[in-house]
């Protein structure tokens, strides 16, 4: 099988809300991370680690030092549509400002493939069409969001993210406050988009790539192939899983034993 490339590559990376005098203002302190197509990377860290600034630079809404790449084109020569085309960003849904139906907020994944005159294309309708049915959405196609509950919000996010077709989503603590069926459905959806889905920018076909900040840790590894810690914003270690979350990373990384902690939660 051939090597993957790297889809994203940040080079040098200072960000975050400082004055920008000192290196040691930033919230990212030189961070250098390359990731590779068709992965899952999950990135972990304390609060106040950086984790959301990281993802936040690497979509593209966040200025920074540094240089950071999608296919080595810099995102910095893009427009946001461009971006978009490339990249979606995924939250926590913790407010809804406009009370748009299920199929609609859907359909806004597809507002950066639609025309100049602003017209959805049968390609576009088919698209959204589909990714309700995988969703198992049909049933509330018509409501409003703003009626639905915490957790059917969320997978209608999910799935407006999915009918971008965006080669790379990026997960910003998505599952918090989801009961565990509802997080389990969503681990699933993701798995099956990077396992079948198919996403294009500049003519090219990619392999899906998965990017996420979870607090937890068992989130983290199940929807992981690479793990990035992050801790006072500096890299503390990045790689493969198996070899990444081990219990002296993770109590170096949070600066408490959470491995002993678990056991004896599990032991009550």
């Amino acid at each position: 099988m051939p090597e993957k490339k790297n889809i994203i590559s940040i080079s040098h990376v200072f960000a975050g809300y400082s004055s920008g005098k000192k290196e040691n203002d930033y919230v990212l302190k030189d961070i250098s991370l390359d990731i590779r197509e068709g992965s899952s990377v999950s990135i972990i860290g304390s609060n106040g680690s950086g984790k959301t600034t990281l993802l936040r630079v690497i979509a593209g809404l966040l200025r920074h030092r540094g240089k950071v790449l999608f296919d080595q084109k810099n995102i910095d020569t893009m427009t946001r549509k461009q971006i978009a085309a490339r990249i979606a960003l995924l939250s926590q849904v913790s407010h809804v400002y406009f009370s748009y139906n299920v199929y609609d907020t859907i359909m806004q994944g597809r507002y950066v493939h639609n025309s100049f005159w602003g017209d959805y294309s049968r390609d576009n309708k088919e698209i959204v069409d589909e990714t309700i049915e995988t969703f198992g959405l049909s049933q509330i196609v018509d409501k409003k969001i703003t009626s639905l509950s915490g957790g059917q919000l969320q997978k209608v996010m999910l799935a407006r993210c999915i009918a971008q077709r965006s080669p790379v989503i990026l997960l910003d603590e998505p599952m918090n406050h989801l009961d565990l069926k509802v997080q389990a459905e969503f681990m699933h959806y993701l798995n099956e988009w990077k396992r079948n889905g198919v996403a294009w920018a500049d003519g090219k076909k990619y392999m899906p790539t998965i990017i996420g900040v979870f607090h937890d840790i068992n989130i983290a590894a199940r929807m992981a192939d690479d793990v990035v810690c992050l801790k006072d914003g500096k890299i503390l270690l990045s790689g493969e899983k198996k070899e990444v979350i081990t219990s002296e990373t993770l109590c170096d990384v949070f600066d408490f034993d959470i491995v002993s902690f678990l056991r004896d939660v599990w032991a009550m």
